[in-house]
């Protein structure tokens, strides 16, 4: 028997003017992550089908389920659109499910079929009650909601199972962000979060080597590999902080340090957006989750740029971060002891509330406008794809 996955757009629906652009590049999102399949993927203004073969279908759902912009979507019985062959694919599908109570809802796009949705609900309700045993309609709360959509060119859908998508836009809706990815468990759930509102990710990783450690890069990598499972890559820039960190720490006040170096970070992000077409800076500062994520602190730090910069993680409590890092399988990953250029050189009392006046003034003891731009230059970069490649799956 013929089956297809049913796509429903959700949000993408809501779209006037703009709605075709949406849908394909969700369309083209979709082709490219079931590039290894053998599968037909076909898309009009309300849904897509994806025809497939049944030995793929379980790890084509694993793919299907990292998508944005894809709502819910439903394996679904295709047949004829004619009365009997519906009636004949409902009793082979609904033959070995267990269930008490059911209810039929039928939506009839093909005005030429003859009998209308209301009817043939109490056509197939009591076809289905002559043919089952011990079993009442019930419209309210069924065990079994089966639904038939009858379509254009003799295409009828019958299916009785709902599959959650990640909703929201699909990556490439909006234009490019800057991921300040740290190592934890925040900076992760942000980038994830930012994808989720359609926008194409680059990451940017600050190391200290020696105070920092391989095996502390090689964790970045593989939470970028888990970003990369909900888009098709991810470009992970590597930037080395140690000098900067270094002089900092030597010739600032010690309880800025934290703060100054925020604003070193923020400068070099901006020269690397400039460079790569990026239009927002994305972290994943929590407010009052540290010192540097005070309000205050917030706003001394960012007066260094004039990007945007996008915190999703910035209302949300650490346990509902946590909930998150479990939900996309970077949880595991952040928590490994391994120490990022953030956490090395954090002063006993850093400043929770900074002045504008003060940062500056500690920042002049030191010309940092070379090693800023010597950082921004000599970055390299790592094109990561999706955590089913094997290529960094030793480095941890």
């Amino acid at each position: 028997m013929n089956r297809v996955i049913l796509i429903k757009y959700g949000e993408l629906s809501t779209k006037k003017g703009n709605r075709n652009f949406f849908i394909n590049t969700l369309y083209n999102n979709v082709k490219n992550k079931l590039n290894g399949f053998d599968v037909k993927i076909s898309k009009d203004r309300a849904r897509m089908l994806i025809e497939f073969n049944d030995e793929d279908l379980d790890k084509i759902k694993l793919v299907v389920d990292k998508i944005f912009g894809i709502h819910t979507y439903h394996i679904a019985y295709v047949c004829e659109s004619n009365e009997e062959s519906i009636k004949k694919t409902l009793l082979e599908i609904i033959g070995n499910e267990k269930f008490s109570t059911f209810k039929i809802e039928t939506k009839r796009s093909d005005k030429s079929f003859p009998i209308d949705s209301q009817s043939f609900n109490r056509v197939l309700g009591g076809f289905v009650l002559r043919n089952f045993d011990n079993i009442s309609v019930d419209v309210h709360n069924p065990d079994l909601w089966i639904k038939v959509e009858i379509r254009e060119k003799n295409n009828t859908f019958i299916y009785f199972n709902s599959f959650n998508g990640s909703g929201g836009y699909p990556v490439g809706t909006q234009p490019k962000g800057m991921l300040m990815l740290s190592g934890g468990i925040d900076s992760p759930v942000a980038g994830y979060l930012a994808m989720k509102r359609g926008i194409k990710l680059e990451a940017v990783y600050f190391e200290a080597i020696p105070h920092t450690s391989i095996e502390a890069r090689n964790k970045v990598i593989t939470l970028c590999q888990k970003l990369a499972d909900y888009t098709d890559y991810i470009n992970l820039h590597i930037v080395n902080f140690t000098p900067i960190q270094e002089e900092i720490y030597k010739n600032c006040r010690e309880d800025y340090c934290i703060t100054i170096m925020r604003r070193m970070m923020y400068r070099i992000m901006e020269k690397i957006a400039s460079t790569h077409k990026g239009l927002v800076i994305i972290n994943g500062e929590s407010i009052g989750q540290v010192a540097s994520q005070t309000l205050t602190s917030m706003s001394v730090i960012n007066s260094v740029t004039n990007m945007p910069v996008i915190r999703p993680c910035a209302c949300l409590d650490k346990l509902e971060i946590i909930d998150y890092a479990r939900k996309i399988d970077t949880y595991e990953t952040s928590i490994l002891p391994f120490e990022d250029c953030c956490t090395v050189f954090v002063p006993e009392h850093p400043v929770i509330n900074p002045t504008f006046e003060n940062a500056r003034e500690y920042e002049k003891v030191i010309d940092f406008e070379q090693m800023i731009e010597e950082a921004a230059n000599n970055m390299y970069t790592i094109k990561v794809e999706t955590s089913n490649n094997d290529e960094y799956s030793d480095l941890l």
